[in-house]
């Protein structure tokens, strides 16, 4: 569907009917002022929306050109249907319909608002994690109020942000998280949570989160071993509560993922951890590329060397097609490696897809690789809002003007959607559009968002570069 209306917009009339479909109104699905192209969606699926009668031809033309574009592309009406029952993605689309509909067909694609934003929900923290982006630990003297925070989740909602995921810190130990993961559910958006386990090892705690509205589950395991993990994580303990909340959330039907931050201390253990998450049952793993930033800038020489890097990623495809698993890694370099490994035939658009379907293939270029400031932002406890929780440039504050506006207004955010003028290889790369490079590890190592990721093997000379600065590849700026 994403696919023909892509290309059947560039005929005025598709974007002038996706325009028309902007306006917002007021339908008895739910109390929410929303856009007509929204409801458009839902009434597609099969939801009953009950809209205003001179509403309904647009919404009969809509549906004419959603059923001809997907025969047009030999697509599965039924499952398109199923899909967009689900609001967080009738939400993630209409996002990209909205794109195209005000910026028309661009490469990536533009988008009115971000899929996801992830909100660090508190500083606090039980744990003491080396390599801590976020150098957590009590909470910031000025964190966002009760009140506060369900307005921002009502401006991430009229936004159309599709996903929220808390973060932190630990999410967990803010007492007012189930308010807030219920209320962002009870608008439409998807609901995740990264944690470190600690809580959510009692399973009536995990119980109590997943009735609220979690519908996701990322779990931080940094190795197989549980001295290791601790040592790291800095308290006794925590390994084998971030093993028992995997494996409650397991037992809840959640598909919980394992998120293990990949450094020269755990690069050994990979086959293990694999092993570890699918013995509990666990059939998601992400490996977080590491960047030095916050606590973690104190660890730069645990960082992965290029070449390091590049096998780490074919190890870890060649285990997801062994083992029939979901295996990711945020380094946007996957993209490439992907198609390189594949042939063609599989890309890896995000660090949360990898896949064979041929409309995920035709849009990879359109949304793939580093997502920061592109399809996802961060927002501070504070209020205060990045491009990505591992890139902490200030983009403004929803305490002093709406989110929106932000991600609208900002410069640096118009120029990380577009791609443009980015250093070293990666602004040459054939394969820019579906990696680009890590953004995040680019300002950590060069003080510059758009300079060469210098973790790619195709920008070797920068790392050896840096490397020869002081014998240390991390040297900031």
């Amino acid at each position: 569907m994403l696919t023909s209306l892509r290309f059947s917009s560039r005929v005025p009339v598709t974007r002038l009917l996706l325009r028309g479909l902007l306006r917002k109104v007021r339908c008895d699905h739910d109390c929410e002022e929303r856009s007509l192209l929204y409801y458009a969606l839902l009434r597609y699926s099969g939801c009953r929306v009950n809209c205003p009668p001179s509403l309904r031809f647009l919404l009969s033309i809509f549906d004419l050109a959603i059923k001809v574009g997907v025969t047009v592309m030999g697509g599965d009406e039924e499952e398109l249907k199923r899909a967009l029952r689900d609001p967080a993605i009738a939400r993630g689309v209409e996002t990209v319909l909205r794109g195209i509909a005000l910026y028309g067909v661009t490469t990536p694609q533009k988008l009115p608002a971000p899929f996801m934003v992830v909100w660090n929900f508190t500083n606090a923290c039980n744990l003491r994690c080396s390599h801590c982006y976020q150098r957590a630990g009590t909470p910031q003297p000025a964190e966002l109020s009760l009140t506060e925070k369900l307005k921002v989740v009502e401006e991430l909602d009229e936004a159309g942000v599709a996903a929220i995921a808390l973060s932190g810190g630990e999410p967990t130990l803010c007492p007012d998280y189930l308010v807030v993961v219920k209320e962002a559910a009870r608008r439409g958006m998807y609901v995740g949570i990264a944690t470190n386990g600690w809580r959510f090892a009692d399973f009536d705690e995990l119980k109590k989160a997943v009735d609220a509205g979690l519908r996701y589950l990322e779990v931080s395991v940094d190795s197989a071993n549980p001295r290791k993990h601790n040592a790291f994580r800095g308290v006794e303990g925590s390994w084998e509560r971030a093993v028992k909340a995997l494996e409650n959330g397991v037992k809840l039907g959640i598909n919980p993922a394992m998120a293990t931050t990949v450094t020269k201390m755990n690069l050994d253990e990979v086959d293990d951890i694999i092993e570890l998450a699918e013995s509990i049952g666990v059939r998601r793993v992400v490996f977080f590329n590491f960047i030095p930033t916050g606590r973690g800038r104190d660890l730069v020489n645990l960082d992965l060397e290029p070449e390091e890097r590049e096998e780490f990623m074919r190890l870890i495809y060649r285990e997801m097609v062994k083992r029939k698993m979901e295996i990711y890694t945020t380094a946007p370099q996957y993209g490439r490696v992907v198609l390189q490994m594949s042939r063609g035939s599989v890309v890896a658009p995000t660090h949360h897809a990898v896949s064979k379907d041929p409309v995920t293939k035709a849009l990879a270029e359109y949304i793939g690789g580093c997502g920061a400031g592109r399809i996802y932002a961060a927002l501070q406890p504070d209020g205060e809002v990045a491009p990505c929780v591992f890139m902490p440039i200030r983009l403004g504050s929803v305490r002093e003007e709406s989110f929106i506006r932000i991600w609208n207004e900002h410069p640096l955010v118009q120029r990380l959607k577009s791609k443009e003028g980015l250093g070293g290889f990666c602004g040459l790369c054939p394969y820019r559009y579906v990696c680009g490079g890590c953004r995040a590890r680019a300002y950590a190592y060069l003080g510059d968002p758009f300079g060469p990721d210098v973790g790619c093997v195709n920008n070797r000379k920068y790392y050896d570069a840096l490397k020869g600065t002081e014998n240390n590849p991390g040297i900031m700026e």
